[in-house]
């Protein structure tokens, strides 16, 4: 096939082009656009109105405002790249000649919390902060047009991704374990949700190749890990016995909330985000795609993750 994928340059889309480079022509559009092994060319998203890109059969759109978790991002940035962009770029896609458009969403696009047990596609979006109600608005303009087509459009939501490559909050809780300072949270038993690039990577593949249905579909490995697990499996990697300390509940809330009062870095919101749990379901997926389980497993991917961290800080070294 001949595809277009924008934000190439990022993580996910350079595991992408890695995935999909060896059997198909790959075109890239970035703001920025260097040549990249595995792009047969880059284009600026200037070029989306001289004509000069050329036909492809598919359009991943991964480009978009990630979620900052310092909060320090004005909320029009969100919506001028997350929304506008997308509407633009989906514009395109209904003008052109390809037949099928991936757009990266996010769990966040659904719910900042999960309420009940398990986050299901079927429930009504509610999300929080510019993030999330920037990649809805997105999701809402898509599904106003996709109907009116018989292209077939999917808008993926994953939850955390991560893999060689990765920058978020798995990095911060590696460099925490790394430097042997012990989890004060591990009477919190939580569960979450993650996605391995590699399960990513294949559920791309099938959605190209396959005739699934237009709609929204979840993204995640199968088994949700707690806090406590994936401390366990840094320090497995890192040949290092896990230090979890299992500190009362009771003391650890009342120490987040004089956190709060006095503005220190574990308060009250912070704890709630540590210990939530975050459960996804990809049974949507599964089904439409044919399959009982995903090819890696949630431990697989992550002891893989976690080697990647450990060789670069080798090379750094």
């Amino acid at each position: 096939m001949n595809i277009l994928i924008t934000g190439i340059h990022g993580f996910v889309g350079s595991n992408i082009v890695k995935a999909l480079s060896k059997a198909n022509t790959l075109y890239g559009l970035d703001i920025i656009s260097p040549e990249k092994n595995g792009v047969k060319k880059t284009f600026s998203w200037d070029d989306l109105d001289n004509g000069i890109i050329p036909d492809v059969d598919a359009i991943i759109h991964l480009a978009g405002k990630a979620h900052d978790t310092k909060n320090q991002s004005k909320a029009d940035v969100y919506f001028e790249i997350n929304t506008k962009l997308t509407q633009r770029i989906y514009d395109y896609y209904l003008a052109s000649s390809a037949t099928k458009f991936i757009f990266f969403s996010s769990v966040k696009a659904a719910v900042d919390s999960v309420p009940g047990d398990v986050l299901t596609e079927e429930i009504p979006t509610n999300p929080v902060g510019p993030y999330g109600e920037s990649k809805v608005k997105a999701e809402e303009y898509i599904q106003t047009k996709c109907n009116k087509t018989d292209k077939k459009t999917y808008i993926l939501r994953p939850c955390m991704i991560h893999g060689p490559g990765n920058k978020g909050n798995l990095n911060l809780l590696y460099g925490v374990v790394s430097k042997g300072i012990p989890w004060p949270l591990g009477s919190f038993d939580n569960k979450r949700s993650f996605t391995s690039i590699d399960n990513l990577c294949f559920v791309i593949q099938g959605l190209l190749e396959k005739n699934i249905a237009t709609g929204i579909y979840q993204m995640g490995d199968d088994d949700p890990l707690s806090t406590n697990d994936l401390i366990n499996i840094m320090c497995y990697v890192m040949g290092k016995k896990a230090r979890i300390w299992h500190l009362s509940k009771r003391m650890m809330s009342f120490f987040a909330l004089l956190g709060t009062w006095l503005r220190l870095p574990l308060n009250s919101e912070r704890l709630h985000k540590l210990t939530e749990n975050y459960v996804v379901s990809n049974e949507k997926i599964k089904g439409v795609l044919g399959i009982e389980k995903m090819p890696v497993s949630a431990r697989e991917g992550l002891i893989k993750t976690i080697k990647s961290f450990e060789n670069n800080k080798l090379i750094k070294k």
